[in-house]
């Protein structure tokens, strides 16, 4: 066991835990953020999808080890009021089916947003091609993205 000091969503969160332990399961059973999903612990699926330093990673395959001193955010920590324009287009486009994937998806838009502003059809589905959604609603994803892009 370690003692590490992370950013979590601006604020600082000491957990005492094996080093090799994924960063997923460093916040749904230490910290008790539930938001950031389990889909498939290979990192294919990217239910798991949270920002590290601002871009996309898998936190099923990162080793809390390697986070140090990087910034880390999770679907909690968006937006305080779920009005980020992601989560907003999110809403307006009716994304959501089962709602399961949708944490990972918003946060992988937008991150692809704060990198790119106006995608293309087809960078959008480069971006998204690691998110997978059992319920299909890729044209909604994608709908909703350009949608965050033009607000």
């Amino acid at each position: 066991m370690a003692l590490f000091s992370l950013k979590i969503n601006g604020s600082t969160q000491e957990v005492d835990v094996d080093p090799s332990t994924p960063l997923l399961w460093v916040l749904r059973d230490h910290l008790d953020m539930v938001g950031t999903k389990f889909g498939c612990g290979i990192a294919a699926c990217g239910a798991c999808t949270v920002h590290l330093e601002g871009n996309a990673i898998r936190s099923c395959s990162v080793p809390v080890s390697m986070v140090g001193e990087q910034a880390v955010t999770t679907i909690e920590g968006l937006s305080e009021k779920g009005d980020h324009p992601v989560q907003k287009a999110w809403l307006e486009i009716d994304v959501p089916q089962c709602g399961y994937c949708q944490a990972g998806q918003i946060m992988n838009a937008a991150a692809l947003l704060n990198q790119n502003p106006n995608p293309t059809d087809a960078q959008i589905e480069a971006a998204m091609s690691g998110n997978i959604c059992r319920c299909g609603t890729y044209t909604r994803i994608k709908e909703a993205i350009k949608t965050a892009a033009n607000s």
